[in-house]
């Protein structure tokens, strides 16, 4: 097997795709007036439920130390994107909930995956897209499966 280049390996170009992916779903949310949003505030709504869901579990969810997390979603407080509230069942936690402006650039995102998935089939083929996700689901679930499970 020949010695690849670091631009050349998979992981790498996955991560390419990722970051453009990113780059242009935010272009697309910011051109339809949902301005001051960037790629890095995608570790909120990337797993945000449209009700709102506790800072813990995005931290967790993300990776991230809730401190860290904490600073994201300041940042997209201001730009009033969420807020927090009081968390009903746990006196001592608070919700992140998206704003009304929040929810509706929070499912735009997701309508800008689907539009994007759906160009590819349309430049790709349907068949090769099917194919690459089935095949991405199941490195996902290679990775988790033999991935040690980190304490948080």
């Amino acid at each position: 097997m020949p010695v690849l280049t670091p631009t050349q390996h998979l992981v790498a170009l996955l991560g390419s795709v990722k970051e453009d992916l990113l780059e242009e779903m935010y272009r697309r949310v910011n051109a339809a007036g949902y301005t001051g949003l960037r790629p890095s505030h995608g570790c909120i709504f990337r797993y945000l439920d449209v009700d709102g869901s506790k800072l813990s579990k995005l931290a967790e969810l993300s990776g991230m130390s809730k401190q860290a997390f904490g600073e994201h979603v300041d940042n997209v407080e201001a730009l009033g994107y969420v807020k927090r509230v009081p968390d009903p069942e746990d006196g001592r936690a608070k919700l992140i909930v998206p704003t009304a402006r929040g929810r509706e650039a929070l499912l735009l995102g997701r309508e800008i995956f689907a539009d994007l998935e759906r160009e590819w089939a349309q430049a790709l083929g349907e068949e090769r897209i099917s194919a690459l996700r089935e095949t991405l689901e199941q490195i996902h679930e290679l990775q988790r499966e033999s991935a040690p499970q980190l304490s948080r």
